[in-house]
């Protein structure tokens, strides 16, 4: 079967900046214009340079995200264009709306005509219009209208009352703030940001300053113009940078250090640092290659999920029953599993007509894909240690097995016996870190569940912020693809509105969060009961083995007292011998494998997952309470993001509890 082709890498930009009636913009434009000439040259440049990981064509145009706003936004949007990269809008209100705003008309009969879609009668304010207008359509625009009501009421009332100080506040609050979000995405879906600020204040909610503040919060690196010196743009890589603006690089440091952020973003942060191999090799993404694909699992590596099965505790179910897996393939999930999300997706209101079958393409057939191989990987490496144990356990035993059973001719045969499971103890081992079986279950179950939950946040428009996502230990590539996944989708075309809020929550977000939620209350039961039974049984063995060696004292006591026959002790402590060994060696065996299953603390990790996702269902039911006008995108995203979080912090867990226990011998 093929495997589904890798994304195509992707930079993406971002852009904020003052409008083009900011003093120091309109004395410096030409300088400032020149100075975006110069750094989306330099980014470019490093983008043709960059060799292509998966082949050719494996790297799609610059993507830039920009508000549209008169002054540096649409001045990046053009050269942006001119250079045939994408351009992609997220509004903070309905397109019309947000035309009429930034179009900045002075009087209420303007800006009614502009909201209706027409002409403005001042000539100034109706070519401001315009020139939005035109990079509408050369745009993918993402229109937050959910609150366009209430903004269009203080937005008259503020020009019909010019003298009216409340009402200029309560539209220059109410707007900012949804400029605030739009400003959210831009740095979500941004691998960095291009700023013209003039470094002044970073309070102002919505303005040039927040965004770029927010985006380095938020791990956004920044490529700071400043309007007063354009010709001397730098980057800020943290908020610590603001507290010293007046650092400067030389000419040649900052345009190495453009070409670095662009390589990082283009290669991921392994790549960057490692030889390129030959197109297609890409560091690490070799794990999701076809030839590690197969339809099934393999019952040889059942034995963890055998035990949780005898141990969990099912009640109504089999523990011996049939546990091979059949995994669900790319072509498959869109009908299969991910048919919910799907119809969910198509069900939104004003929904684009192609963003569920990007998402079935890029999302869900991805993680099809890395779910099969990592489902697998899991069986393999866990089993794989399982059987270590229950070989280690049985070639004890059988080494000292001829006791009872033969006389000392036919040892030979016993430490054969041995041999052979000890053998197979380290071919399993050797073949286990030769292979990577842990790290690759590691990195693509990372990918798999990156991916798992990636529609509720792209029918929002939201993504993980640039320095948001988690750093493996070892490697981050698992990171970096999903990211590039995700990025190809890119923002849906759609205006959302509070209906459409209304059924993300109700379909997609709610839907996910208590499925979810049900799952990991499931999953933490099972596993705390197998905990509580593979200890039980442990117990028992020991108690066993001192029952045992009891009974032959009580008996070599009697033989002394004459009260039993000295021969046939002797020919009985050969089996007790035997029950000395095997009893305290199949104890210690359980207890191993129930210290490397680590059961509770993965029961203990489930029930914390769950708890959290309720929590975020009671957010979701209280939001679902309001009526339309109080439906406001801002709370919604949060919400999803707090899944998403949840989501990762889950994952970073159970890496913390696994990241150690690599696959090798049980001793």
């Amino acid at each position: 079967m093929a495997a589904p082709p890798p994304p195509r890498v992707r930079l993406s930009l971002g852009v904020t900046g003052h409008r083009s009636s900011h003093a120091l913009y309109a004395a410096n434009t030409a300088l400032i214009e020149a100075a975006v000439a110069e750094i989306l040259s330099l980014i470019e440049a490093a983008v043709k340079a960059e060799p292509e990981p998966f082949g050719p064509g494996s790297i799609a145009p610059v993507r830039l995200h920009a508000m549209l706003a008169d002054g540096a936004d649409q001045a990046l949007a053009h050269q942006a264009l001119a250079r045939g990269w994408e351009l992609a809008a997220p509004l903070p209100f309905g397109a019309d709306l947000n035309c009429a705003i930034n179009a900045a008309p002075l009087s209420p009969e303007d800006a009614r005509a502009l909201i209706a879609g027409g002409a403005a009668a001042e000539p100034s304010v109706q070519a401001r219009a315009e020139a939005i207008r035109t990079l509408y359509e050369k745009a993918l625009l993402f229109e937050l209208a959910d609150d366009d009501d209430e903004i269009t009421g203080v937005f008259l009332a503020a020009l019909e009352k010019p003298q009216d100080s409340r009402a200029r506040d309560i539209f220059a609050a109410d707007s900012s703030e949804r400029v605030a979000l739009a400003g959210r995405l831009v740095i979500e879906q941004s691998d960095f940001l291009i700023a013209v600020w003039d470094g002044a204040r970073t309070t102002f909610v919505g303005g040039t300053g927040h965004t770029v503040a927010r985006a380095l919060e938020l791990g956004a690196p920044v490529v700071w113009i400043d309007p007063a010196a354009p010709e001397a743009w730098r980057i800020l890589r943290a908020p610590e940078a603001l507290a010293s603006l007046r650092d400067e690089a030389s000419q040649a440091a900052r345009e190495d250090d453009l070409k670095a952020l662009t390589r990082l973003a283009l290669r991921g942060p392994e790549s960057v640092h490692r030889h390129h191999g030959p197109a297609g090799d890409h560091p690490g993404v070799s794990a999701l290659d076809a030839s590690h694909w197969r339809p099934r699992s393999n019952p040889v590596w059942h034995l963890y999920r055998r035990v949780e099965a005898v141990f969990g505790g099912d009640k109504g179910r089999n523990p011996w029953r049939n546990l091979r897996q059949t995994y669900e393939t790319p072509e498959a999930i869109p009908a299969g599993s991910g048919a919910g999300a799907m119809s969910a997706v198509r069900a939104l209101p004003c929904a684009d007509a192609t963003f569920a079958d990007r998402i079935a393409a890029r999302v869900l057939a991805r993680f099809a894909w890395a779910d099969g191989i990592s489902s697998r990987l899991s069986d393999t490496y866990r089993g794989g240690m399982m059987i270590n144990f229950v070989l280690s356990s049985f070639a004890i035993v059988g080494g000292i097995a001829y006791l009872p059973f033969a006389d000392s001719y036919w040892k030979w045969a016993f430490a054969l016996f041995e041999f052979v499971l000890l053998s197979l103890i380290l071919v399993i081992t050797f073949q286990g870190q030769k292979r990577r079986w842990h790290g690759r279950w590691f990195e693509t179950r990372r990918v798999a569940e990156y991916l798992r939950h990636a529609p509720l946040l792209l029918t929002l428009g939201a993504a993980r912020a640039p320095g948001r996502w988690p750093k493996g230990a070892e490697t981050s590539w698992p990171e970096w693809y999903a990211r590039q996944s995700l990025r190809e989708v890119g923002l849906p075309r759609v205006k959302v509105t509070a209906d459409y809020l209304r059924t993300a929550l109700t379909s997609l977000l709610d839907a996910h969060v208590t499925q979810q939620r049900d799952y990991h209350h499931t999953k933490a039961k099972r596993l705390a009961a197998v905990h509580h039974n593979l200890d039980t049984l442990s117990e028992w063995m020991f108690r066993l083995a001192v029952i045992s060696v009891a009974v032959y004292l009580m008996l070599q006591g009697a033989a002394w007292a004459k009260v039993m026959d000295k021969h046939a002790l002797k020919e009985m402590s050969k089996f007790f011998t035997f029950l000395g060994v095997l009893l305290p060696t199949f104890g210690g065996a359980i207890a191993g494998i129930r210290y490397f299953g680590d059961f509770e603390r993965f029961a203990a990790i489930s029930e914390v997952t769950a708890q959290k996702l309720d929590s975020v269902h009671a957010r979701i039911e209280l939001l679902l309470k309001a009526p339309d006008c109080a439906m406001d995108y801002g709370p919604v995203a949060e919400i999803a993001h707090a899944a998403d979080d949840i989501v990762v912090s889950e994952i970073e867990s159970w890496q913390a509890v696994f990241g150690g226990k690599q696959i090798t011998v049980p001793v």
